[in-house]
This record gives structure tokens, C-alpha cells and sequence, in this order.
């Protein structure tokens, strides 16, 4: 666990996928095509959190979502990578633009999609729902699933391992008089 640890303290940025990741990975859809999905607030302030301390957050999706960029967009999240069903061509050009060595850099990924990605890193990161495939190449899983609270594992996983969770956590806690 302390390797893992040590790799988690370089990371300075941290890339997600969006569908079973951020989302349970339903996917719904109204009578007009209309999509719809469902995003965990914890894990949102995780990210804001994230972020807040210094750490950059992006994400590559396969999927094209007006949505997701609108949810994004609330989060402050700008490095948004959408459309890309062969997702190393937005990793480099993401890399190119962050200036960031691969051992500064994880992936949060679910299923097989993202290994292209997730077996570049010295640290990659499964889901607790990922396909068991993706979980033999992950270096750590969450504890929780896919937009069931896992992005908040990572987020609180790497602000820990630099030291920073519970100053970041304590910052909430309003002394009174």
C-alpha cells in the first residue's frame, strides 16, 4: 500500500471517464433522444476539492453529451475530451497541453476502453464496478462504485496521500464564539 501511496502523492493530474465512472453507467433516453444521466454531488465536491488543492481534473468520454459539458462546466472542470471512442489521441494531445509526465498522471476507468490509457501509467485506477478485466490492470480500486461515490475515493485517495485530505476537510468546520 505505501507504493501505491507514493504514486498517488506525484499526481497532479487526473483524468476520468464519464459513463460508469461518474455515472453508474445507465444511460436513458426520452421518446426525442433526449439523454439523461445521473451525477453523485459527493463526488462533484470531491472534484471541486481536488482542484481547490492544486490538482488539474479532465475527462475522455467516448460519448458526445451537451450535458456533460454543462456539468463540467459547473465544475470548473475545462479539460473536456468528448467523442472519442479510441481515447488515446485525446490522452496525448492532454498531455501535450498539461505539460505532465505519465508518473504525474492517473486514469479512472471501468471497462476495457480505457486500458489503452490505464496501462501507460505507473498509477491507474479502476471502479469498484469495473469489468473485472480492467481491475487486473488497475493499480487500486475504490471502494465505491461508478456514480456511487468512487470519484470521491479517488479525490480524497490523493489529496490523503499528499497530505492535504484533512486540512482540506477540516476547512468546512466553522469555529463559533
Amino acid at each position: 500500500m505505501q507504493d501505491i501511496l507514493e504514486k498517488a502523492k506525484n499526481i497532479e493530474l487526473v483524468i476520468f471517464d464519464i459513463d460508469g465512472v461518474m455515472t453508474d453507467g445507465s444511460l436513458f433516453f426520452d421518446n426525442h433522444g433526449g439523454e439523461y444521466k445521473a451525477f453523485n454531488s459527493l463526488d462533484g465536491h470531491g472534484l471541486r476539492m481536488l482542484q481547490e488543492c492544486g490538482v488539474k481534473v479532465a475527462v475522455i468520454t467516448g460519448r458526445k453529451s451537451e450535458l456533460v459539458k454543462h456539468r463540467m462546466h459547473d465544475l470548473g472542470v475545462t479539460l473536456l475530451y468528448q467523442g472519442y471512442r479510441d481515447k488515446t489521441p485525446a490522452f496525448a494531445d492532454l498531455l501535450e497541453e498539461v505539460r505532465l509526465d505519465k508518473d504525474q498522471v492517473t486514469y479512472v476507468g471501468d471497462d476495457v476502453v480505457d486500458l489503452p490509457i490505464m496501462t501507460q501509467l505507473g498509477f491507474a485506477i479502476a471502479v469498484q464496478n469495473a469489468h473485472p478485466f480492467v481491475k487486473q490492470y488497475a493499480h487500486w480500486v475504490t471502494d465505491r462504485s461508478g456514480g456511487k461515490g468512487a470519484v470521491r475515493d479517488v479525490c480524497e485517495f490523493i489529496l490523503e496521500a499528499k497530505g492535504l485530505l484533512e486540512d482540506k476537510l477540516h476547512s468546512y468546520v466553522y469555529l463559533q464564539e
